[in-house]
């Protein structure tokens, strides 16, 4: 085993700049919307085997799980291979799927979010490994799929079905370098609202479900502005995000109308708590509340449902997984980080929201950049990327006493 040395992983990560640059543009060049990663995981696979991973499997699900050693402390990192689609491409100020390389900047569909946490990670294996910074611990790194569909999906699969309950993960979502320790949950829910259907020629002989929905829209928008904060994440919301009507022709009063809701929930918001506040609105009276269910198969053609509720989660500041990331980031990168949150959602809310897993998270790219056209990440957060994954095994180790 070698000690960490800082100036031969900075060394080593600057020599594979280049081979970080391609795997990063390959990636990118792959469409890989979610339930269509299959070229991107193969992509990934190749990789993997490039670099010298021990193992490389991929799971019924189309998770992908590059392992490393055999040590007595599973640690794994994560990052989703999915992406969200292009939208306009007229919007585009260049092609979303050519990896534009320019400045120190590399552009297209998923650089930010967040096929650029696999690239940080699948390199710093490949330092590890170069430096022999070897020790009592087996290593995953998982490029995982449907996160942009459904959220820490892939992870209830991987701890329920593959059997793989890691001590730790890092979360590789876009932190612009930062160390992040939690986000809010959030809740996919919709409110049906009945109504009695008439000629619309005389709307007095029935009762129009609009208008009934109309007054529960009102007070679910002074709901979301009562909401209470949380001083580190802040506060929960709900927002209105689709409306819909169910009326037998355009010259009947609707009998029906739904809305989707997107529940934001922070620390101490539950599922049941945020159902409970839309059924006491003034204005719910017969109305039916529903939390939706996910179930749409996989690219190897696997489906997994889940409800689509994705628990708030929180570590405390002084954790030694925490703090072991803070460490790796100097030991690794060679200068101090700071410790956030995120304001969206990540595969946390498997990890630690419902496993209880210590999770973290430390990614390179920054966050408003990602979903939109001018989806990039530097280079420079891909090469500090790989050095913070290259120092984190020992320094967990170390943090925990191991």
């Amino acid at each position: 085993m070698t000690a960490l040395n800082q100036e031969a992983i900075a060394k080593r990560a600057q020599e594979y700049e280049k081979d970080i640059i391609k795997f990063m543009r390959d990636l990118i060049a792959i469409p890989s919307e979610s339930s269509q990663e299959e070229g991107v995981v193969m992509r990934i696979k190749e990789e993997m085997h490039k670099v010298g991973f021990d193992e490389v499997t991929i799971d019924p699900m189309g998770n992908i799980l590059g392992r490393i050693g055999t040590g007595k402390h599973i640690l794994a990192g994560d990052a989703h291979v999915d992406t969200v689609g292009v939208g306009n491409p007229g919007e585009w100020q260049w092609d979303p799927f050519k990896g534009k390389f320019e400045n120190g900047i590399i552009y297209g569909r998923g650089a930010t979010d967040q096929e650029s946490g696999l690239v940080a990670m699948v390199y710093g294996v490949a330092i590890l490994k170069d430096l022999d910074l070897s020790g009592d611990f087996t290593y995953y790194i998982v490029g995982s799929v449907q996160e942009e569909d459904c959220d820490g999906l892939c992870w209830q699969y991987i701890v329920n079905e593959d059997k793989l309950v890691p001590e730790c993960v890092v979360l590789t979502e876009p932190t612009n370098m930062n160390i992040h320790r939690g986000h809010r949950g959030r809740m996919e829910i919709e409110v049906h609202m009945k109504g009695v259907s008439c000629h619309g020629s005389a709307p007095e002989r029935g009762v129009n479900a609009i208008y009934k929905m109309n007054q529960l829209i009102i007070e679910i928008d002074e709901l979301n502005r009562r909401l209470k904060p949380h001083p580190f994440l802040g506060k929960g919301s709900v927002t209105v995000t689709e409306i819909r009507s169910q009326s037998p022709s355009l010259c009947a009063v609707p009998n029906g109308c739904s809305i989707h809701l997107d529940r934001r929930l922070t620390l101490g918001e539950t599922k049941q708590s945020a159902v409970d506040e839309i059924r006491n609105l003034p204005s719910f009276g017969d109305g039916e509340v529903e939390v939706l269910q996910y179930a749409r198969p996989s690219w190897r053609g696997l489906t997994y449902p889940t409800e689509k509720y994705y628990p708030t989660w929180l570590m405390e500041e002084n954790h030694p997984l925490v703090q072991a990331g803070v460490k790796a980031f100097e030991r690794g990168v060679g200068r101090p980080t700071k410790v956030d949150k995120w304001v969206f959602s990540t595969n946390g809310v498997a990890t630690m929201g419902m496993f209880g897993i210590p999770s973290i998270g430390f990614g390179p790219a920054n966050e408003i950049y990602a979903h939109t056209v001018n989806d990039q990440v530097p280079v420079k957060d891909l090469v500090d990327g790989a050095k913070f994954f290259a120092a984190f095994p020992l320094t967990y180790l170390e943090q925990i006493g191991a």
